[in-house]
């Protein structure tokens, strides 16, 4: 087994900064030798704060000449399959960002192509390792609820209102809230619900957006409500807005499914506190539910939202850490390529319910 593994990141965005650059440089395992961003001064500014050697400008040669086993693609949503793609062909373990790609075509060809360069290839859907959301999960392993009958989930943003250009509300390069948030929720509720069967969608554009010249853009939704049903039969619900005013309730989540044995909820917000409450099937009132130790591992609840996010990823077998040490130790590594296929499709059929006015059914 290698005791290193040598890493290039694509990407110098606040997210790289946040998440993906600090998650490597804590693990002991990893080596961060190299970074690209289109911006070389803010590129280099990031290599200078992580001690990353090597600065590129163009992904390609940095996969060419940077010397890597593996490459962190924290880019924009056109980006991800040819730079993935790429990163695939020099035989190199791929950690990709959400959502997979622009659609379930480039998504299925990334995915096979993993599969057959034997690497290690994982989508950063952050919210699973979430203290609340493992802690739901748990809950739903030990049949709290039963049988589940619907679950919703809901999650409200603003950052979408002011009217400024960014390529996520721009067609030809993102897949708007749908892509942004939605495929967090989609995947959330596969991993709560099981496999969706069909999907029925409306995707809205509430604010007008210039293009970075000023001139109009073909605009992504900003607001996505999802009608789902699973393979199971349950039914579900996802809304994902980013025009949604909260004050200082910014932003918001709200889990809840329903079973024949009770209900699960989970509430979220980065200004407040999570809460995760469970209601018996015979029982009138609802019981706030602590989150173990074995889960929290560590991490202070009480803490400001952002700061035990950021302890998780750094501490803890999350995200990018987990990804390492995937390729150290040579075992599976989850959430995967396919589990970015499968919210690919997800999303490609609500796209096609918006369009066409129809329940859209899934591979």
């Amino acid at each position: 087994m290698p005791e290193h593994v040598r890493v290039g990141v694509i990407g110098t965005s606040w997210w790289a900064d946040m998440m993906h650059l600090p998650s490597l440089a804590s693990h002991p395992g990893a080596e961060l030798v190299a970074i690209c961003g289109r911006n070389r001064e803010r590129a280099e500014e990031m290599a200078d704060k992580y001690e990353i050697t090597e600065v590129f400008a163009d992904y390609q040669e940095m996969i060419e000449k940077g010397n890597l086993q593996a490459v962190v693609v924290s880019a924009p949503d056109d980006l991800h399959y040819p730079m993935t793609m790429a990163a695939l062909d020099a035989g190199l373990h791929v950690m990709c960002e959400k959502p997979l790609a622009l659609n379930v075509h480039q998504a299925r060809e990334m995915t096979e192509k993993a599969e057959a360069a034997g690497v290690k290839h994982m989508v950063l859907f952050t919210w699973r390792w979430v203290p609340y959301m493992r802690y739901l999960l748990k809950l739903i392993e030990e049949d709290q609820i039963g049988r589940c009958f619907h679950g919703h989930f809901h999650w409200m943003v603003g950052y979408g209102r002011g009217g400024n250009y960014g390529w996520k509300w721009d067609r030809h390069r993102g897949l708007g809230i749908l892509g942004d948030l939605g495929s967090h929720l989609i995947d959330i509720a596969r991993c709560c619900m099981g496999e969706i069967a069909k999907v029925s969608a409306n995707l809205a554009n509430f604010v007008e957006r210039p293009g970075p010249d000023g001139r109009p853009i073909d605009p992504a939704n900003d607001s996505a409500l999802l009608t789902l049903q699973f393979a199971n039969g349950s039914q579900g619900a996802i809304h994902a807005s980013a025009v949604a005013h909260l004050g200082s309730h910014h932003p918001e989540q709200q889990f809840v499914l329903h079973g024949e044995a009770g209900t699960l909820e989970v509430e979220f917000c980065f200004g407040g506190q999570y809460t995760v409450r469970r209601t018996r099937h015979d029982e009138k009132q609802a019981e706030t539910l602590p989150i173990p130790s074995d889960i929290l591992e560590g991490l202070n609840a009480n803490s400001p939202s952002l700061e035990w996010i950021g302890q998780l990823f750094t501490e803890q077998a999350a995200g990018d850490r987990l990804f390492i040490d995937a390729i150290l130790k040579d075992r599976p590594v989850s959430p995967s390529f396919y589990d970015g296929l499968a919210v690919q499709k997800v999303i490609d059929a609500a796209i096609e319910s918006h369009e066409k006015g129809i329940w859209v059914e899934l591979e």
